[in-house]
């Protein structure tokens, strides 16, 4: 596994980061008028050569090469969404390639993707050594993604208005502000993890916000109650937020029929 350069810290303006994975969120919305037409026996054969790309994805998760999550979302935004996490812009694009060739793929419409790389701000530092080296740093890097039972997703930037530049701010206000906000997802600890996805020049906006809970009702308080801190009152912008729950490759059948 290639690692990315050590990040310096002596620009007056821009925070470093430690950068880990790419990620691919897509998003589909399922046209379940022209699945209802294929007969039942097709059907199932779409449905168990999904299922075998899906097992292809977790070889790839348990040899530590990268990881997937794959939800169900509520509401009409979306039907499914495939996380993918890879080293390379390339592997990712293998895992699109896979996924096109797949039957069920024709029926898949695409609704929404998000691109961006696991990232870690350096507001704080991240002690002595190699960071990349850290095992701590590392797993949080190349996270293996948890299976909980909800997800939730949402892109996000920082302002850029007159007044409320987050980015004309000097390096040690920022590092105050970041440290409060980061006390809030802290005091969540156990009950919601937390992956960032800087998207700078990759994606429309600069981060994607990915939460996994085994209770839904967190990610309403998390982001309620970061809604209070100064650095989403003045300074967040946020998109289109996408929940939902996990889809275990055994209960395609189910999810499936129609």
């Amino acid at each position: 596994m290639s690692e990315r350069p050590i990040p310096t810290t002596d620009t007056q303006h821009a925070a470093a980061t430690l950068d880990g994975w790419y990620s691919l969120h897509d998003f589909r919305t399922i046209d379940w008028a022209r699945l209802k037409l294929v007969d039942a026996e097709k059907r199932q054969q779409m449905i168990d050569e999904f299922t075998a790309f899906l097992a292809s994805l977790e070889e790839v998760e348990v040899n530590g090469e990268g990881s997937h999550a794959f939800y169900s979302i509520l509401g009409q935004k979306a039907d499914l969404v495939l996380m993918v996490l890879r080293p390379t812009f390339n592997e990712l694009e293998d895992v699109e390639r896979a996924f096109r060739k797949t039957a069920l793929y024709d029926y898949m419409i695409p609704s929404y993707s998000y691109v961006s790389v696991i990232e870690l701000g350096m507001y704080r530092g991240s002690g002595d050594g190699d960071p990349y080296q850290n095992p701590h740093i590392r797993s949080r890097l190349y996270p293996t993604l948890p299976k909980t039972a909800h997800i939730c997703f949402y892109p996000m930037s920082k302002a850029r208005r007159d007044g409320d530049n987050w980015y004309m701010l000097s390096m040690d206000e920022r590092k105050d502000l970041m440290y409060r906000h980061s006390m809030i997802g802290r005091s969540y600890a156990g009950k919601i993890q937390q992956f960032i996805g800087g998207s700078t020049g990759f994606d429309a906006w600069e981060w994607g916000v990915t939460l996994f809970a085994e209770d839904s009702l967190q990610f309403k308080k998390i982001v309620y109650e970061m809604r209070f801190d100064e650095v989403s009152a003045k300074y967040g912008e946020f998109g289109d937020f996408y929940v939902g729950n996990i889809l275990p490759k055994e209960n395609l059948s189910t999810f499936f029929s129609v």
